[in-house]
């Protein structure tokens, strides 16, 4: 049974907006080359198509056996039952997502230092996202992660640590050796030519990286 550092491995963070069917292609194609999670985030999105679409990327993950998250949208997290639930600094606290959402439900949080670490690690969550490692144009208000804080951040936890922001095949081996658990790509893999040709490059990288993963957190 894969334990939740394992499903962090390679985690696959959508675009926005895509039509369904185009959604859907990428997301098996990912899959099929090396995808261990799928996070589906609509920041612009009415609560119907949001909901609609999840639905539909659940079953399409289900015959695979991936976990899917959910980004900040609690609601949705639970009228499609979800894996999981993705939420930021600047959304429902913590605390009181914990509150309404079932035991299994996994619980991401996004940081950028270490004191949000170590509240988010303390508070209760499963995992932290940290970034923007690298520049994005994925999310334009990002602010860039100073040298050395993706390291200091993953090894002031317990719990996994993924890398996220502007992450590619060139520069994923870069921060391999900061204590993450994994990494999740965005734009690298939404909005590749052949999105399974680039999966598999991504997993292949951080498979190779183990290694070097933080040992304080059991199974990285």
């Amino acid at each position: 049974m894969s334990t939740l550092q394992d499903n962090l491995n390679l985690y696959l963070v959508t675009e926005e907006s895509i039509p369904l069917e185009k959604l859907e292609q990428i997301i098996e194609e990912a899959i099929l080359g090396g995808v261990t999670a799928v996070q589906l985030r609509e920041k612009t999105a009415d609560g119907k198509t949001f909901y609609e679409k999840a639905l539909k990327i659940k079953q399409l993950l289900a015959n695979y056996s991936i976990p899917f998250f959910i980004n900040d949208r609690v609601d949705i997290a639970l009228a499609v039952e979800a894996d999981g639930i993705h939420i930021g600094q600047d959304d429902i606290p913590l605390s009181v997502v914990k509150k309404v959402v079932p035991l299994s439900m996994k619980i991401g949080v996004s940081v950028k230092n270490v004191q949000q670490a170590l509240i988010a690690e303390a508070e209760g969550a499963d995992y932290i996202g940290v970034g923007s490692v690298f520049p994005t144009a994925t999310k334009k208000d990002a602010s860039m992660l100073q040298h050395g804080t993706l390291k200091m951040i993953s090894q002031a936890v317990t719990i996994p640590a993924v890398a996220i922001g502007g992450i590619t095949s060139a520069n994923l081996p870069q921060i391999l050796d900061s204590g993450i658990c994994g990494a999740a790509i965005v734009s690298a893999i939404m909005k590749a030519d052949d999105p399974r040709q680039a999966a598999e490059s991504l997993k292949k990288q951080v498979t190779n990286g183990k290694g070097t993963y933080n040992t304080k957190q059991v199974n990285c």
